[in-house]
C-alpha cells in the first residue's frame, strides 16, 4: 500500500467519523442515551440474572424472564472461543459512542467491499456514505435491533473477501472473509447469515460461469475451496454458540418440537419449525416493497418520536400513499 492510497483510506475514515458524529448531534458529544425499545426490553429481561448474580455471586444458567423461560446462554451468550470479538467491534466502530459507531460500522464494511471491486475511492466513499444513512439501517438502530444491524454490517466485507479470493488476492481475501464470518455469527442473529448465504453462494455461481466460458474451471475451483476454509474457519470460531443453539432449536417452537405448539394445526399453514403466519407477520406485503423506493406508499407509521418520547399518530397525521 502506498503512501497516497493510506492518506485516502485515513481521509474516508475521517469522513465516515465525521458524518456519524454530525448525524447524532448533538447527543453524540452530550452523552445522552438513545431510548431503544429492544434494548430496553432486554435490560428488563437480564434484570433476574443480574440481581441473582449480586446476590449469589453466581451467573444463572436460566431466566423465566423471557418467554415461558430461557436459558442464558441463549439471551446473552457469552464464550471464551468468541472473547476477543468484543474489543474488534469496539476497533471497527472506530471507539465513538454508540449509537454513532453503529453507522460508522456499516459505512465501513460497504467502503471496504466497494473498495475490494475496485471502485474509485472518492466513489467508494459516496457510496458508503449513502449506504449506511439508508432508512432501514437508521430505522433499526432506533428499534433497537443491535444483533441484527452487527450481523448486518459485516456481510459487506464478507464479501469483500470472497472478491478478492476470486480476483487473485487469495491469502488477503481469505484472512477478511474468515474474519468477518466469524464476526458476523458472532453477532447472534444466524438469520441474516442463513440469507447471506444465499447472496455468497449466487456470486459464487456467476464467478463459475464465468470461468466456465473463459475455460479457467481449475482456477474456480481452488478459489472455492479457500473460500469454504474461510467459512469454515468463520462458522469454527462460534461452534460452541452454534451448537448450544442446536440443541435449544429441538425444543423450541422455531425447532417445531415444543409441548407448547397447539396440537390442531392448518396443515398448509406448517413448516418443520414456525407456522408460515408467525415467521410472515412483520414481514413486507406484496405493496410494501414499494416503499424500498417511495416512502409511505402505503402509508406512515403509527406512531413517531417527538420530544424525547414516541407520540401516537392519527388518520390525519400519517402521509397518505397514492
Amino acid at each position: 500500500m502506498n503512501k497516497k492510497t493510506l492518506l485516502g483510506i485515513l481521509g474516508a475514515l475521517a469522513v465516515i467519523v465525521a458524518v456519524s458524529l454530525a448525524y447524532f448531534y448533538p447527543d453524540a458529544f452530550e452523552g445522552n442515551v438513545l431510548n431503544q425499545h429492544d434494548v430496553s426490553q432486554g435490560y428488563a429481561m437480564g434484570h433476574e440474572v443480574d440481581q441473582y448474580r449480586a446476590e449469589t455471586g453466581h451467573k444463572s444458567l436460566w431466566t423465566n424472564s423471557a418467554f415461558g423461560g430461557m436459558p442464558t446462554y441463549q439471551t446473552s451468550p457469552y464464550y471464551a472461543s468468541t472473547r476477543m470479538f468484543s474489543w474488534i467491534g469496539k476497533v471497527y466502530g472506530l471507539f465513538l459512542p454508540q449509537p454513532a459507531n453503529l453507522l460508522a460500522m456499516m459505512m465501513i464494511g460497504m467502503l471496504i467491499l466497494l473498495l475490494a471491486l475496485k471502485v474509485k475511492p472518492w466513489m467508494a466513499l459516496t457510496g458508503a456514505v449513502a449506504w449506511g444513512l439508508s432508512s432501514y439501517f437508521v430505522i433499526i438502530i432506533g428499534a433497537g435491533h443491535l444483533w441484527k444491524f452487527y450481523a448486518l454490517s459485516y456481510i459487506p466485507p464478507t464479501i469483500a473477501g470472497l472478491v478478492m479470493i476470486y480476483n487473485g488476492r487469495r491469502l488477503t481475501g481469505a484472512a477478511v472473509a474468515a474474519l468477518f464470518m466469524a464476526l458476523q455469527i458472532a453477532a447472534n442473529h444466524v438469520q441474516m447469515s442463513y440469507y447471506f448465504a444465499f447472496v455468497m453462494a449466487a456470486i459464487v455461481i456467476a464467478y463459475g460461469v464465468s470461468a466456465l466460458r473463459e475455460k479457467k474451471l481449475a482456477r474456480w475451483g481452488v478459489n472455492t475451496a479457500i473460500l469454504a476454509g474461510a467459512m469454515l474457519l468463520g462458522v469454527a470460531a462460534n461452534a460452541p454458540t452454534l451448537y448450544h443453539t442446536y440443541e435449544y432449536s429441538k425444543l423450541s417452537t422455531r425447532g417445531g418440537h415444543s409441548e407448547l405448539t397447539p396440537a390442531e394445526v392448518n396443515a398448509s399453514n406448517t413448516t418443520s419449525g414456525l407456522d408460515r403466519d408467525y415467521i410472515t407477520t412483520y414481514s413486507y406485503g406484496r405493496g410494501e416493497t414499494l416503499s424500498l423506493l417511495i416512502p409511505d406508499i402505503v402509508g406512515g407509521a403509527s406512531a413517531m418520536p417527538k420530544n424525547g418520547r414516541v407520540v401516537g399518530l392519527t388518520l390525519a397525521d400519517t402521509p397518505q400513499g397514492p
